[in-house]
């Protein structure tokens, strides 16, 4: 872990280009430091000046003469390795290089920033950037930016890997009112990265939220290794851009066409307990919501309102955002029974109607958070002339105090009747939206998230010791010996084996004969298939035969085989023929593995067979850290998961035995970095057991 309180709260403060001159960078960053109430030491270096914005000036660092926690560079990129130098030599701890001119701008520039990481390296130093707009806390306070402004006091850490953004939200907070902790531009992380600054920020007593804009991640195990650590104790969000489809088609396995990186971003960010973002408003919907409302204890939700259709979307939008509407105990329908009018509805949502005063919000308010069946409310008013809208907001405000432990999110609809009820609860701490949808949607990563922080808490690697590692090894040494990079099918079959991971008997014919004695220890009905790392769909060239029950049947067949697939691909590099026990017909799946630059292995499940990528019914998770809960949640969230507890009568297939494969084919993965692919399509499930009929495993 590393430890950034000298770079967050710095007793002292070096501006490297420093200046008097207006509209330079060293002009901003100094008058920036000034200007947010910074009480360390500040020493502007330029040797052209004696003093600089109220400060005496000096022309290196090596003359402070005195500890320096940070320095920021506003120097040319060219100068900065000689400056680096100086002050490792001077003892400074941190550099936030704002400067641009590095590895953006092409190989020149990355040799550049190599160059001045080694030198920070030497000294111990640690580098914020290059290329970003610098960090901010407004707790310490300290602004060490050339942003035009400074953010008000709050509990959210922005981390982001684009100033620009940084900019424009701040901007656009000052004018809603949101406070930030820390404001952090990481820029191209040539050093630290967002690991760090989710560990800093986590551990921050004034951060209750940490956001973060990511273009990619650096270090994917230490990401999750972070951010698992970071949310037990914060919520996490992240805004992921740069999302693409194009890992996915370099891919030849099945598996690899469905998993592309958003899918692996969505695996490992689930992994680690983090809420993702779709857009900036719901990033910063939640972050608010966050600071100020308690995280809702499970999923039943009240929906309060004074008009019949917005609370029919609001009851809609509760359901399709996988939330309940809370069933109200006997006790708290009569109550509102007694003290509402027989127009009103007492049931969920409750209906206080359109003719109703504040005083009928206070009703609804107070029986439905007194309830031990409700979890949260949803505050909905249409603005009528005979409601008082701050009145309504007081309520609301009221006993969301008298009821720290249930979340309260709001929707007063309307434009200028209700700015004084949205401001009251604005300041107050009530989350407010004009419309239902999105007050509801917070309300889901509310719930989420601590959905996500109970599965972190609980997640343990599923692992078997009944493995043979060794063996596995042995086949993969002699796969690469053998000038390839792709198990032919038996061999896949026996590394399939060697893990438990339960496959069709499967064995390599060189010559007719050797497949007549083969089919006849495995036992008829057989498949044959060509047996060629050149030849993938194996199908297309009439290189599959299947339901062979006699040796001549064998014969002809593996004469047709060679014959076809010689022909369709000449120049395929044939082994010889699989010779595989045919199983009888079952529910089919696929259990697969893709490699993600970023995260590693992504294991895999759904619906398998000739139509996986037509249907890409499928789940993900990481294989590292695969939990026997994540295995059967993968399983749960597909289509498949209705076929395989029996569909129409059908009996239930082996769901454990299925689990366990996930898990074993987990484990394979975890142990043998080496493995690019894999693909086990189709797997039958049946009411006991499953097999593998085809497995394909690729090495790196």
């Amino acid at each position: 872990m590393s430890d950034l309180s000298a770079l967050i709260h710095p007793k002292s403060v070096a501006v490297i280009g420093a200046s008097k001159t207006p509209g330079k960078i060293g002009y901003a960053v100094i008058e920036n430091v000034k200007a947010s109430g910074y009480t360390g030491e500040v020493y502007p270096i330029n040797p052209r000046e004696q003093e600089i914005a109220g400060y005496r000036a000096y022309p290196s660092i090596l003359e402070v003469g005195m500890p320096v926690d940070v320095a920021v560079f506003c120097i040319p990129a060219a100068v900065s390795i000689q400056v680096a130098d100086e002050c490792g030599r001077a003892g400074v701890k941190h550099l936030i290089v704002i400067t641009a001119g590095y590895k953006e701008i092409g190989p020149e520039g990355r040799e550049l920033e190599n160059k001045m990481v080694q030198v920070a390296r030497q000294y111990g130093m640690r580098i914020t950037g290059p290329n970003n707009l610098g960090i901010m806390d407004t707790h310490t306070p300290i602004n060490a930016t050339f942003a035009r402004n400074f953010p008000f006091k709050g509990n959210v850490a922005f981390i982001s890997q684009s100033g620009a953004l940084c900019v424009a939200i701040l901007d656009w907070s000052l004018k809603h009112g949101l406070g930030f902790s820390q404001f952090i531009s990481v820029g191209n992380k040539a050093d630290l990265n967002e690991a760090d600054f989710i560990e800093a920020a986590a551990d921050d007593p004034n951060t209750k939220v940490v956001c973060l804009y990511l273009e990619d991640v650096v270090d994917g195990d230490r990401f999750i290794e972070a951010a698992r650590a970071a949310t037990q104790k914060v919520p996490v969000i992240v805004l992921k851009s740069g999302i693409t489809a194009a890992g996915a088609k370099a891919a030849s396995s099945h598996t690899g066409a469905l998993a592309g990186s958003n899918t692996a971003y969505d695996a490992a960010l689930r992994h680690a307990g983090v809420i993702r973002a779709s857009t900036m408003t719901e990033l910063f919907d939640l972050a608010i919501a966050f600071t100020t409302q308690p995280i809702p204890k499970g999923k039943n939700t009240v929906v309060v309102t004074n008009s019949g259709g917005p609370g029919i979307v609001a009851s809609d939008a509760v359901e399709t955002n996988g939330l309940n509407m809370a069933r109200l105990t006997e006790a708290s329908i009569e109550e509102l029974r007694a003290k509402l009018p027989p127009t009103a509805n007492i049931h969920n949502p409750i209906d206080v109607v359109g003719d109703a005063h504040a005083d009928r919000y206070q009703i609804a308010l107070d029986t439905a958070l007194n309830d031990p069946q409700v979890d949260a409310a949803v505050v909905l008013l249409s603005p009528t002339a005979v409601l008082d809208i701050r009145e309504a907001a007081v309520i609301t405000a009221n006993a969301n105090l008298a009821h720290p432990d249930k979340a309260i999110v709001a929707s007063f609809m309307g434009g200028a009747a209700v700015e004084v009820g949205v401001k009251y609860l604005s300041d107050h701490g009530i989350p407010a939206y004009p419309f239902p949808e999105p007050a509801i949607a917070t309300l889901r990563g509310m719930i989420r998230y601590g959905e996500l922080r109970q599965e972190v808490a609980r997640s343990r690697e599923w692992t078997f010791s009944d493995v043979k590692k060794d063996k596995v090894k042995a086949i993969f040494d002699r796969v690469r010996a053998d000038g390839r990079d792709l198990l032919l099918g038996p061999e896949a079959a026996e590394v399939a084996g060697l893990y438990k991971i339960l496959a069709a008997p499967s064995r390599l014919a060189r010559d007719e004969k050797e497949a007549v004695a083969f089919a006849g220890s495995i036992g008829y009905p057989v498949v044959l298939k060509v047996a060629s790392p050149d030849i993938m769909h194996k199908t297309d060239v009439g290189g599959v035969k299947v339901g062979l029950s006699s040796p001549e049947e064998v014969v002809e067949a593996f004469a047709s085989i060679m014959q076809s697939s010689r022909k369709a691909i000449p120049s395929a590099n044939i082994h010889g023929v699989e010779v595989q026990k045919m199983m009888p017909k079952g529910d089919e799946l696929i259990v697969g593995m893709a490699k993600d630059p970023t995260f590693g292995p992504i294991i895999a499940f759904g619906s398998g067979g000739v139509l996986v990528n037509l249907l890409k019914d499928a789940s993900f998770r990481l294989a590292k850290g695969l939990s026997r809960d994540e295995v059967a949640e993968m399983i749960s969230e597909t289509k498949a998961h209705t076929i395989l507890k029996g569909f129409r009568g059908a009996e239930p297939d082996d769901i454990p035995a299925l689990e366990e494969a996930i898990g074993r084919v987990g484990q394979l993965c975890r142990d043998f970095p080496e493995i690019a692919e894999m693909d086990v399509n189709p797997v039958f499930a049946y009411p006991k057991g499953l097999s593998a009929l085809d497995v394909k495993i690729k090495l790196q």
